[in-house]
């Protein structure tokens, strides 16, 4: 899918086309080595100049993680979480990820809400190369643009346990990104990721309205 002014790039998108020239001249040897070949980077969370979306680059390894920018007009393709739903059904699901995505399908989707595969699972799906491993996690979002209540939170947890992996999902609201075990929790404040900071709301649909 080719980007165009009308369709803005939203946390988690992998996006292709950016070039080692485009790099920070201090970026590390590692994050020179991965744009080489051709690897999409990861859409993340921070205000940057008009014309570029923040990005991050992924290595082998957990800690190999890069923040920076890409111009929008180098954007030659752009994978959603959501495109990544049936793309195990085409490949062999080896990993409990995998198979625990198989296990949960039916249940995202009887929510009618978008939902998709971000996290090493989604970069694998994507792009063939093998990060995924017996003990990762499977990362989820849930767009929820109207609010989802805290019942409604915690009884998805509870259906999400007997996967055969961990699930850790992200509930997109308008207003930024919370986990859905905290919504679910018993806190009175969650924390909000936007794309401005990271803060603590009372209602993660009306971000001003915060817990005193």
């Amino acid at each position: 899918m080719v980007m165009n002014a009308f369709m803005p790039a939203q946390p988690h998108d992998l996006l292709w086309g950016m070039s080692v020239a485009a790099l920070p001249a201090d970026a590390p040897a590692w994050v020179v080595e991965v744009i080489g070949l051709g690897h999409p980077v990861v859409v993340r969370r921070a205000r940057v100049a008009e014309g570029f979306v923040a990005v991050g680059v992924r290595g082998r390894s957990r800690d190999q993680r890069y923040a920076t920018k890409m111009k929008i007009s180098d954007i030659s393709r752009r994978v959603q979480p959501e495109d990544l739903i049936d793309v195990v059904d085409r490949q062999c699901a080896e990993w409990p990820a995998l198979r625990a995505l198989k296990q949960i399908r039916a249940l995202m989707n009887a929510l009618s809400l978008p939902w998709g595969v971000a996290g090493s699972a989604g970069f694998e799906l994507a792009t063939g190369v093998p990060v995924l491993h017996q003990d990762s996690d499977l990362d989820l979002i849930l767009r929820a643009s109207a609010f989802f209540s805290r019942q409604q939170a915690a009884e998805l947890v509870e259906a999400l346990a007997g996967a055969a992996c961990r699930i850790d999902l992200q509930m997109q609201t308008p207003a930024g990104a919370v986990a859905l075990r905290e919504w679910a929790g018993s806190a009175r404040r969650v924390l909000l990721k936007s794309d401005d900071a990271a803060r603590l709301v009372a209602n993660p649909w009306l971000p001003q309205a915060c817990a005193a």
